[in-house]
């Protein structure tokens, strides 16, 4: 870290690595996660807490003694909840491209998958993103991460623990199979006893590019996926659904899942009757979308490439439907897929979301208060309001203008620890 290298004012955040005492700033736009921005706002915070946001200066009992101005004015800045990525595999590097280097690192030891994932959650953090919904592994990976949520120099992981798949099916790299176990009951108790955040269910296969439609049939039938999808809500715990293709998609619905991930070739009934049953939908534009960036280097032929590009058109679409229709469109990357790297694939997810539609305000609130509120079970972060805890991000680029902003440096303030992104490097991340 070179403080030299940043504006003089931004010394004091430094500083409260340091100290426990509030820290007191003036930002120039404030997006809390849910409204509009605010300008020329008041923020005190400590390690543990937003203690004010107002347009006035703070009250003397939330500031230092003596205290009578901010520690640092920051006109030019925006700050704005930190990052969470509403649907990641924390287990797996994602900017890989080449299937027999990604099958020869899935191969490694539980051990050696859990430290890389490690070192990917500290990284994240310095780069605006304090946490990650997971989607599953069958290594204890998430688990291990969950299990630690908390700590004040990693992003928090929420895990399933392994997906749940039919045998033989897809997601093997991923999932443990329902027949496993003798009931629905059974498959969701193990998950819980092992400390699953909420379940991850597989409805689905996988797109099929050559002919631009998802070809296998569904893993379960409605009714055997109600079966899990009750067992899952009896016991408090949300169900996310890897779900494409619309009669797989038409089986997450009716099974009663929470979330449908992915969600390609939906059709506009299926997304009315999602908004009429509140049910979310995280779409997941980048796996696809880094097809299309890197066809050469995946060997797609022509028709494939065009396949590609018409799927995410439509999927494009379908959001500015969902939006109509009032279906709740939340962020999520799916980093650790192929070519998706932890990180920047979730700025890549803000931007494709921008680019089909959504209006830029709602991609930045989806991806901070919308992810935290609704896949995280409110959690106390995700928003900048008096009682939260205080992890912000801070950059002199307008967000407000374009999600790419967040593409540039920044800064992020994580329970009381300040970290500029520059400082790692996310080569191979």
């Amino acid at each position: 870290m070179n403080p030299s290298a940043h504006p003089l004012p931004l010394l004091t955040l430094l500083e409260s690595q340091e100290r426990s005492d509030p820290v007191w700033i003036q930002v120039g736009t404030l997006l809390d996660g849910e409204s509009t921005p605010r300008h020329h706002v008041h923020l005190v915070y400590d390690s543990e807490t937003i203690r004010y946001v107002g347009a006035l200066p703070p009250p003397a009992d939330q500031v230092r003694p003596g205290q009578s101005a901010p520690d640092s004015i920051l006109d030019d800045y925006t700050a704005m909840p930190g990052l969470i990525d509403g649907h990641t595999h924390a287990f797996l590097e994602g900017a890989e491209l080449d299937f027999e280097t990604r099958k020869a690192y899935q191969s490694q030891s539980a051990d050696a998958l859990l430290k890389a994932a490690e070192s990917r959650c500290r990284k994240l953090i310095r780069h605006g993103i304090i946490a990650m919904r997971d989607g599953g592994d069958k290594d204890g990976v998430g688990l291990a991460l969950s299990a630690c949520k908390g700590s004040n120099d990693a992003a928090d992981v929420f895990s399933p623990g392994p997906g749940i798949n039919r045998i033989k099916r897809y997601g093997r790299f991923f999932c443990e199979p329902y027949e496993t176990f003798a009931s629905a009951e059974e498959v969701i108790e193990d998950r819980i006893a092992r400390g699953a955040d909420h379940i991850k269910v597989v409805p689905t296969g996988i797109i099929n590019f050559a002919k631009a439609a998802v070809v296998a049939k569904p893993q379960y039938t409605v009714e055997e996926l109600q079966g899990l999808t009750t067992a899952a809500h009896e016991r408090g715990k949300q169900v996310m659904a890897h779900a494409s293709g619309d009669i797989g998609i038409e089986v997450a619905i009716e099974g009663g899942v929470d979330t449908v991930e992915h969600g390609f070739f939906v059709r506009d009934d299926q997304l009315q009757r999602m908004a009429d049953r509140s049910i979310i939908w995280v779409p997941t534009f980048a796996p696809v979308q880094e097809q299309v960036d890197h066809a050469d280097a995946m060997g797609w032929s022509e028709l494939e490439r065009d396949n590609l590009k018409r799927i995410l058109d439509r999927h494009a679409a379908s959001i500015q439907t969902a939006q109509k229709l009032g279906v709740r469109i939340l962020v999520g990357s799916d980093a650790g897929s192929c070519g998706v790297a932890h990180a920047n694939g979730l700025l890549y997810e803000l931007e494709l979301l921008e680019q089909a539609g959504m209006p830029t305000l709602d991609v930045l609130n989806s991806a901070t208060a919308g992810n935290a509120r609704h896949l995280l079970n409110d959690v106390r972060y995700g928003r900048i309001s008096e009682g939260y805890q205080p992890r912000i991000l801070l950059t002199d680029s307008d967000p407000c203008h374009s999600v790419t902003a967040l593409q540039e440096k920044r800064i992020t303030v994580f329970d009381g620890h300040v970290f500029f992104s520059e400082d790692t490097n996310l080569s191979g991340f």
